[in-house]
């Protein structure tokens, strides 16, 4: 499927290191799950969000009653690309694999976490997290990423809330 497609990519690769991680859970999900990029835990095991992030997001999901199994987890970038900020290119090239996921998986809700998700997918949309948490628009929902929801406890109280208004919304 696209996960080959992104392991053959050498533009995802460019500047990058460790596994490809191209995403993982139920390829017919209801809800998919965007985030920013692979962290050096991703990129040692292949699979997204299984940090200190990851650790978060589970627990987000299961405060919601939602099975991480149950969902599909990805990210617009698939290799780790060190500490960094990333380049608008290289989101702009992780999001034509993206496109292709998210059409083959064909959820009803898609949730960005964070920014980068928020350029990928809605870039001509003048969206900032910090005001536009916790709203839909069209099927996309808005919330910050993990990260900095562990860096910032007043973070992870909004999304907490964000979560609980997503419980409500879903199919």
């Amino acid at each position: 499927m696209i996960a080959g497609e992104i392991e053959r990519c050498a533009q995802c690769k460019k500047g990058k290191t460790g596994l490809p991680v191209p995403g993982e859970g139920d390829e017919h999900a209801k809800v998919m799950f965007i985030g920013m990029a692979p962290g050096k835990e991703e990129a040692k095991t292949g699979r997204p969000f299984v940090g200190r992030s990851g650790k978060l997001l589970t627990e987000l999901l299961e405060s919601i009653g939602i099975r991480r199994k149950d969902v599909y987890i990805t990210s617009p970038v698939k290799y780790y690309p060190g500490n960094r900020n990333l380049k608008k290119s290289e989101i702009r090239h992780g999001t034509v694999h993206l496109l292709k996921q998210i059409k083959a998986v064909s959820p009803g809700i898609i949730v960005l976490m964070g920014n980068v998700a928020v350029q990928a997918l809605l870039p001509d949309e003048k969206i900032r997290v910090t005001k536009d948490h916790g709203r839909f628009i069209g099927k996309y929902f808005i919330t910050f990423h993990p990260a900095a929801a562990l860096r910032f406890p007043r973070i992870r109280r909004i999304m907490e809330k964000d979560f609980n208004r997503l419980k409500h919304k879903l199919p």
